[in-house]
C-alpha cells in the first residue's frame, strides 16, 4: 500500500493524467450502452458457462456445439467426479479456480440477483452445475477433498475437444496427510455462499451445501497447509497458491458466518483474523488472493451494526478502494492509456472484472448504510466507485481504443480466434470422427476464425498499451476463463438495472 504521505504535487499529476486520459479517450468514441445492452451482455456472460461444462449435458443445452465429456471421471479411483467446469481453454478440472468461480457467481446473485430479471434462474443453474460437482469432491471420503481431474501437463500438450479426451484423467486430492487448506477453505466458501443462493428456491439443497461447507472448513482448519506444497508440480505452475492458505481460511470462515449466523465463526474471525491477513492490504482480488474480497465482505458487518470487531475490515476495505481511485493519497493502481485497470500481461481482465465487482458491492454497502470511503482527509461517495466500475465494464464491452468487445458474441466486433480447444475445433456434431491429440493442431494453425462461437466468453484482454492480438496462440490475451466471467455477471446485473442516461 502506498504511503499516505505522497506529495500533493504527485497526487495532482496522477489526477491530471487520469482526467486527460479519459477526456481525450472518450472524445474519440460514441459508445453509450443502454440497460438493454447490459442485460444482453449479462445473458451471454452466464451462457458462457454452458460452453465450459464437463459431464452429461442436459437437453436444454444452448451452447449446442458442445457434447458430453468426462463421463468416467473418477471411476478408476472408485469415486464419481463427473461434472463441474473446465477452467479455461483446456480440458482439466482445477478445484481452486472452480471453487472461486462458484463463490463469485453466488456472490453476484446475492448482491445483484434482484436485477437479473429473466436471467436469475440461469445464474442459479450455472452455480448448481458447479456445486453438484463440489459436493461430490467434498463428501465422498472423510478428511479428503478431491481437487483436480486431469493431468495438466499431458492435457496441455494436446489440442483436442473435451469430447475426444484421451489424456490421463488422473484424480488428485488433499487429505489429513497432504493438506490443502487453501483449496479446501475456498471450496467451503463456495458451498456456503451458494447455500444462501438456494435458501428460498431449494431449502433442502441449501442445507446440504451449508453442512458440507462446515465440514470442509473444519478439515481445512484442522490440517493446515498449502495444496501447492502437497501436490507441487500437479497444480504448479498452473494454479499455485502463491498467497498461501491463510487468506482462504479467513475468507471461508467469513462466508460460513454469513451463511449460518453461527457466532463461533465470528469468534474464529476475531481470534484468528490478525494471524490470517486481516492487517494486510492487497490490491488485487483473484482466485489466489482473497484478502480484498474478505475486507469488503466483512465491512458490511461494521456498516450495518457499527460493531467494533469489524471496524478493522472497513478501514482496510477503504484502503483497497483508495488505491484504485486516482487523486487519492493512496492511489497506486495502473491504468492503460485507454482507461482499463492493468496488472499483468496474461489474463489481465480477470483483475478488471473482480475489481469492478468489489467496487459495486462496496458502493451498495455504503449506499444502504449511509457510509463513505475515507481516503486520508477526503471522503468518497458510492457514486465515485460506480463511475470507475462503469468505465471498466464499458471498456470490456467495446468502449476502448480498439473499438472492439472483449466478450465473444457481444457487439459487432469481438475476438474470433480465441485460445479454446472446443471452440477452435469442429463440433462433435458436425465432425463425429475422433480428432486426435496431435491432429488437433492442424485446426489450431488455420487462419480462419473458430468454427464454434463460445458466446459470452471474456478473453484475457489487451496489453498495457491497449493492444490486442486476436490470435489463438497468444493465450495471454485470447484465452477465456470462468473466473474472468463470474464477477462480471454481478457487475452487468447492476448496470442492467440502472436507468439509461
Amino acid at each position: 500500500m502506498a504511503s499516505t504521505s505522497t506529495s500533493t504535487s504527485t497526487t495532482t499529476l496522477y489526477l491530471l493524467h487520469f482526467l486527460l486520459m479519459f477526456s481525450s479517450f472518450h472524445c474519440q468514441l460514441t459508445f453509450a450502452f443502454t440497460s438493454q445492452d447490459y442485460h444482453e451482455a449479462l445473458e451471454k456472460s452466464i451462457l458462457f458457462f454452458e460452453g465450459q461444462r464437463s459431464g452429461k449435458l442436459p437437453s436444454n443445452q444452448k451452447q449446442t456445439w458442445r457434447g458430453d465429456s468426462g463421463l468416467s471421471d473418477g471411476s478408476s479411483y472408485h469415486v464419481d467426479l463427473v461434472g463441474g467446469y473446465y477452467d479455461a481453454g483446456d480440458n482439466v478440472k482445477f478445484g481452486l479456480p472452480m471453487a472461486f468461480t462458484t463463490t463469485l457467481l453466488a456472490w453476484s446473485v446475492l448482491e445483484f440477483g434482484s436485477s437479473m430479471q429473466d436471467q436469475i434462474e440461469n445464474a442459479r443453474t450455472a452455480i448448481r452445475w458447479s456445486t453438484d460437482y463440489l459436493l461430490k469432491a467434498a463428501v465422498t471420503t472423510p478428511d479428503t477433498l478431491y481437487v483436480q481431474v486431469g493431468e495438466a501437463n499431458m492435457d496441455h500438450k494436446c489440442w483436442e475437444r473435451p469430447e475426444d479426451m484421451d489424456t490421463p484423467r488422473n484424480v488428485y486430492k488433499v487429505s489429513d496427510q497432504n493438506p490443502g487448506s487453501d483449496v479446501a477453505a475456498e471450496t467451503a466458501a463456495a458451498l456456503a455462499a451458494s447455500s444462501l443462493v438456494f435458501t428460498d428456491s431449494d431449502p433442502t439443497y441449501s442445507s446440504k451445501l451449508l453442512q458440507a461447507a462446515i465440514n470442509v472448513f473444519d478439515f481445512a482448519n484442522r490440517y493446515r497447509g498449502s495444496y501447492s506444497d502437497s501436490l507441487k508440480s500437479i497444480v504448479c505452475p498452473f494454479y499455485c497458491s502463491y498467497s498461501g492458505y491463510k487468506d482462504e481460511l479467513l475468507w471461508g470462515a467469513s462466508w460460513i458466518y454469513k451463511a449460518s449466523g453461527n457466532n463461533s465463526y465470528m469468534e474464529f474471525i476475531e481470534s484468528n483474523g490478525h494471524l490470517l491477513g486481516a492487517d494486510d492490504d492487497s490490491n488485487f482480488f483473484s482466485w489466489d488472493d482473497k484478502r480484498p474480497g474478505t475486507k469488503i465482505l466483512l465491512s458490511k458487518e461494521f456498516l450495518e451494526k457499527n460493531s467494533e470487531e469489524f471496524q478493522l475490515y472497513k478501514a482496510h476495505a477503504d484502503n483497497y478502494i483508495c488505491s484504485l481511485i486516482p487523486g487519492t493519497p493512496a492511489f497506486q493502481a495502473q491504468f492503460t492509456p485507454g482507461g482499463v485497470l492493468y496488472k499483468q500481461s496474461a489474463s489481465n481482465l480477470q483483475f478488471v472484472t473482480s475489481t469492478t465487482f468489489l467496487l459495486l458491492t462496496y458502493a451498495k454497502y455504503l449506499n444502504l448504510n449511509g457510509g463513505a470511503v475515507s481516503c486520508g482527509t477526503s471522503k468518497l461517495t458510492e457514486q465515485k466507485l460506480i463511475k470507475l466500475a462503469k468505465s471498466q465494464v464499458d471498456y470490456i464491452l467495446g468502449d476502448n481504443p480498439k473499438k472492439m468487445s472483449y466478450m465473444v458474441g457481444f457487439g459487432e466486433r469481438y475476438p474470433k480466434n480465441i485460445h479454446h480447444r472446443g471452440s477452435s475445433l469442429p463440433s462433435i456434431h458436425e465432425h463425429p470422427q475422433k480428432i486426435s491429440c496431435n491432429y488437433g493442431y492442424h485446426y489450431n494453425s488455420l487462419g480462419s476464425p473458430n468454427p464454434n462461437v463460445l458466446v459470452g466468453a471474456i478473453v484475457g484482454g489487451p496489453d498495457k498499451h491497449d493492444n490486442f492480438s486476436d490470435d489463438r496462440n497468444n493465450y495471454q490475451q485470447s484465452e477465456p476463463a470462468t473466473y474472468i466471467n463470474a464477477p462480471f455477471v454481478g457487475a452487468l446485473a447492476f448496470f442492467s438495472a440502472q436507468p439509461t442516461s
